[in-house]
């Protein structure tokens, strides 16, 4: 992939963000969805790259743009698979609380895991204790591994799992351990993120979740050096039966990285739409003067840029909600 594609990639999820931030604490998640994605897939428009939507808003009967299988870009540029979040965290920005952000994962044709939408077991980690842990693992040996790499003692150690019932025994297990607990409430592909990033004071992901918001991440963690596992986590045999159609046979078998994400490249960016432990939220600044906080990443290279822009919108037009 050219490299000019990571920023240009940021330029989408800015447009993204600055739409669904002007919804914030409005309690209208559809419309502050739909302003994210009209402005993500106006946006693609003007990307260098022969696209192919593989993780979206759905199938091409639920969904009016980013669904799965359309094509974007500009048709000029390297061919890529595409997964976007247009607005991770819909309830989040409803509700006016933190960590929502509009997330995009792009990697060479072929290469990103079409995983459908169910949940999946998740276990994520930073460099350090990068490919020493197993899903399977008792979550107290994955601690003590993650504590020793990370120079830590275990009451030191700060584990992130999103707030739901079916996490509680896992958290007790966690906190009878020794650990920290960090519940968060919607929008885990930050959290996972979050262990691969030294300044947010997170180790440990686990828990389980969205498949496709596993893939996102797991193309920013190849992109940090990180390390992920997971397990699609069919309800029903209609879930079942998608998992055979992507081509596990057995949809019980653990990903690996390399599984989710093939090949040694991708790219990875969001842009915060509320603030959160990876990206400050956009902030309306008066008049028409707009400031947003954006990372972008490439695993080819390792780079990681952190991007604060300032954007007049008077100039865009099409960003700005109607009265």
């Amino acid at each position: 992939m050219d490299r000019e594609l990571a920023l240009e990639i940021v330029r989408v999820t800015e447009a993204a963000g600055i739409a669904s931030a002007q919804w914030l604490g409005r309690g209208q998640k559809i419309e502050a969805d739909d302003a994210a994605t009209t402005a993500m897939r106006t946006m693609f428009d003007s990307v260098s790259c022969k696209g192919k939507v593989v993780i979206g808003e759905g199938e091409k009967d639920e969904a009016p743009m980013l669904y799965i299988g359309e094509e974007v870009g500009s048709g000029n540029g390297p061919e890529v698979d595409i997964a976007v979040d247009p607005l991770e965290g819909t309830n989040i920005v409803a509700n006016g609380r933190a960590n929502a952000m509009a997330v995009i994962a792009v990697a060479d044709h072929g290469t990103l895991l079409h995983a459908p939408d169910m949940y999946m077991e998740k276990l994520a980690v930073g460099p350090k204790a990068a490919g020493l842990v197993r899903l399977d693992d008792p979550i107290e040996k994955t601690i003590d591994i993650v504590a020793k790499m990370n120079n830590k003692r275990v009451r030191d150690l700060t584990v992130i799992i999103q707030d739901r019932e079916r996490h509680m025994e896992l958290v007790e297990r966690i906190r009878a351990k020794g650990a920290r607990v960090k519940l968060f409430g919607d929008g885990d592909v930050g959290a996972s993120i979050a262990t691969a990033l030294p300044q947010t004071g997170i180790d440990l992901f686990v828990g389980k979740g969205g498949a496709p918001e596993g893939v996102i991440s797991a193309a920013a963690l190849k992109a940090l050096g990180g390390d992920m596992q997971a397990r699609l986590a069919p309800h029903t045999e209609e879930e079942a039966a998608r998992c055979k159609e992507m081509g596990l046979e057995d949809p019980s078998q653990i990903l690996a990285l390399d599984d989710l994400v093939k090949g040694d490249d991708a790219i990875f960016a969001a842009t915060g739409v509320s603030s959160g432990e990876l990206l400050e939220g956009v902030r309306f600044l008066g008049g028409d003067l707009t400031e947003t906080d954006s990372i972008v990443m490439r695993a080819k290279t390792r780079t990681v840029r952190y991007i604060k822009a300032h954007h007049h919108l008077d100039h865009k037009p099409h960003l700005v909600m109607e009265e």
